[in-house]
C-alpha cells in the first residue's frame, strides 16, 4: 500500500520523467518502462495513477498548460482592467514564457500536437487549449473592435503566436524569443489601431 501523501510526489516525478524522456528519445521511444526507470518507480505505478502512457501524456500536457495559464495570469494581474493592449501583450508574453521554452517542454508540445490528431483524449485537450487562446484574444480585441474584426484579429494573432512558437521550437538554437514577442505585439497593435 502506498504511503499517504505520496501520490502528488509520484505524479510530479512521473511527469518530469516523461518530459525528459520525450526530449531525449521522442514520444515513440518513450515507453512506460523507460519513464518508470527514470522516475525510480515501478511501471505499475504509471498504470495506477494515469491508466497508461496516453493518460500520462495527457497529465503532462495538463501540467504544461497549467504553467501557461499561470504565466499569462500573473502578467494580467498586474494590469489595469481597461488596458486592452496590455492584456493582449500579457497573453503573447505568457505564450513565450520560460516555462514554455525549455527543450523538454517544446518537444513535448510538438509530440502532443502530432498525437492529438490521432488520439481523441488529446484532441479534446488541444481543442480546449486552442479555444481558450482564441476566446481570450477575441474578448480583448472585441473591447476595441467590432466583433467581425475582433474575430479576424484573434484568429490572426493566435496563428502568429503558434507559428512563431513552432518555428522557434523547430530551430531552438536560433530562436529569438524577443523578436517573436515583438512581431506578435506589433501585429496586435496594428489590429487595434487600424481604421475600419
Amino acid at each position: 500500500m502506498p504511503k499517504v501523501g505520496m501520490e502528488p510526489i509520484r505524479r510530479k516525478q512521473l511527469i518530469e520523467a516523461t518530459l525528459v524522456s520525450i526530449e531525449e528519445l521522442g514520444l515513440h521511444d518513450t515507453t512506460i518502462i523507460r519513464i518508470a526507470q527514470r522516475a525510480g518507480v515501478s511501471a505499475g505505478i504509471i498504470s495506477h495513477y494515469f491508466g497508461g502512457k496516453d493518460g500520462l501524456l495527457e497529465a503532462t500536457m495538463r501540467h504544461i498548460l497549467s504553467q501557461l495559464r499561470a504565466a499569462v495570469a500573473s502578467r494580467r494581474a498586474l494590469l489595469d482592467v481597461e488596458d486592452v493592449e496590455g492584456h493582449l501583450v500579457a497573453i503573447i508574453e505568457g505564450n513565450f514564457d520560460r516555462t514554455q521554452l525549455s527543450e523538454s517542454v517544446m518537444k513535448t508540445w510538438l509530440a502532443f500536437w502530432a498525437s492529438s490528431m490521432h488520439r481523441p483524449q488529446l484532441k479534446r485537450l488541444q481543442r480546449v487549449n486552442d479555444r481558450r487562446l482564441y476566446s481570450n484574444l477575441c474578448h480583448q480585441f472585441n473591447r476595441e473592435l467590432p466583433l467581425d474584426q475582433a474575430r479576424d484579429a484573434a484568429r490572426g494573432l493566435a496563428a502568429m503566436i503558434d507559428g512563431l512558437w513552432l518555428r522557434g521550437a523547430l530551430m531552438p538554437e536560433r530562436f529569438d524569443v524577443d523578436a517573436a514577442v515583438r512581431i506578435a505585439r506589433r501585429y496586435a497593435g496594428d489590429c487595434l489601431h487600424r481604421k475600419p
